[in-house]
C-alpha cells in the first residue's frame, strides 16, 4: 500500500505540492493525472526517496522508502527512462542494478525476455530507440519482482504494440494484489488501463475517485445525439422541456444536452415523430479530465488564432 499523508514539497518560495492525501490499495492500477506542474514527478520522487518532504510524508507498507532494507524487492520505479549510462549493455546495467540485491542472472535474462530486449540485451544503451530505452526502464524497475510499480509516462516512445503489452502487463500485475501507480497524459490508454484516478492541480488533490464515478461527474454534460426526419420540430419541442439542441443546417441530426435518450425517445412518441437513430455519446476520460483541470493549467498556451 501506498499512503501519503499531508504531504508538501516547498522549492524556495514555490509550493510543488501542497498538503496531498491519499491511500493506495492492492489489486488496482491508480492513475495519476494533472497537467504539467501539478506535482505528479514530484510525488513520485519523494516517494521513492529522491526529494525529501517539507513537511508530512510518504510510505509504502508503512515505510519509508529510505527505510526499506531491500527496495528494489518493494518498490519498482521508472521515473526517467534516460537515467542509464549510454555505454553499457542492457545486460549490464541490470546486472548491475541485481547485484545491489543479490538478484541472480537468471532474473536479469527473464525481465529482459519480458520486456521484449532479450535479442538486443548487449547492445550499448546508447543506441537504444526512445521506446527501447522505455522498455528498459520497466525491466529495471521489474528486477525485484516487487509489490508495488511506480511507472511515469511508460508508454512514451512504444509502438501500438508496446503500448497494448504495458495495458496489459500493468492489469495483470495488480490482479495478483499489487499496487500499481501509473501516470500518463495519454487518456484514451488511462481509460483502458486504470481502475481509480487521482489528480492533482497546482500541487494539490482535485479528485480521488474510482474511475466510473470520476467519468459519471460529467453526466449532465452528456450529449444525446438524434436523427429524425423532423428534427426542427424535435429540437423545438426538446427546448420547451429545458433541454439544449444543436443543429447543423439542411440536418436530420440534433445534439441534445441537458435531457436523458429515454425521455428524448418519450417525447418523440408523444408527437409521432420518426427517430431513425438516439444514442448517448458517453462523457470520456479526456472530456471529464479536461472539465476538471480547465482552471488548474499552469503552462496553458495562448488560445487558437491568437497573434504570435
Amino acid at each position: 500500500m501506498i499512503e501519503a499523508k499531508h504531504l508538501t514539497k516547498q522549492y524556495g518560495r514555490k509550493r510543488a505540492v501542497s498538503d496531498v492525501s491519499f491511500s493506495l490499495s492492492p489489486g488496482q492500477v491508480t492513475g495519476f493525472l494533472g497537467p504539467n506542474g501539478a506535482g505528479k514527478s514530484t510525488t513520485m520522487r519523494m516517494l521513492v526517496g529522491l526529494d525529501r518532504p517539507t513537511s508530512g510524508s510518504i510510505t509504502v507498507g508503512g515505510k519509508r522508502y529510505r527505510e526499506l532494507t531491500n527496495p528494489l524487492n518493494v518498490v519498482g520505479a521508472l521515473l526517467d527512462a534516460k537515467g542509464v549510462h549510454p555505454g553499457r549493455t542492457a545486460r549490464s546495467h541490470l546486472r548491475s542494478l541485481a547485484a545491489t540485491h543479490g538478484i541472480g542472472k537468471r532474473r536479469v535474462d527473464e525481465v529482459l525476455e519480458l520486456t521484449g530486449l532479450l535479442s538486443v540485451a548487449d547492445k550499448r544503451v546508447g543506441g537504444f530507440s526512445l521506446g527501447m530505452g522505455q522498455r528498459l526502464g520497466i525491466a529495471a524497475a521489474l528486477l525485484g519482482d516487487p509489490d508495488v510499480l511506480v511507472l511515469d509516462e511508460p508508454v512514451n516512445g512504444l509502438d501500438p504494440d508496446g503500448v497494448r503489452w504495458v495495458r496489459n502487463f500493468v492489469r495483470g500485475f495488480a490482479s495478483r494484489g499489487r499496487t500499481v501507480l501509473l501516470s500518463s497524459h495519454l487518456m484514451s490508454e488511462m481509460a483502458q488501463t486504470a481502475d481509480h484516478v487521482i489528480v492533482l492541480g497546482r500541487g494539490s488533490v482535485i479528485a480521488d475517485a474510482p474511475i466510473g464515478e470520476f467519468l459519471s461527474r460529467g453526466a449532465d454534460r452528456r450529449t444525446v445525439r438524434v436523427s429524425s426526419p423532423e428534427a426542427i420540430r424535435l429540437g423545438e419541442l426538446l427546448r420547451r422541456e429545458g433541454a439544449r439542441s444543436t443543429q447543423q443546417s439542411d440536418s436530420q441530426v440534433l445534439r441534445i444536452q441537458g435531457m436523458a435518450a429515454a425521455r428524448v425517445g418519450e417525447v418523440a412518441a408523444a408527437n409521432g415523430i420518426v427517430l431513425h437513430a438516439l444514442e448517448t455519446d458517453h462523457a470520456s476520460l479526456e472530456q471529464a479530465y479536461i472539465e476538471l483541470t480547465r482552471g488548474e493549467i499552469e503552462y496553458a498556451a495562448a488560445p487558437e488564432g491568437a497573434a504570435a
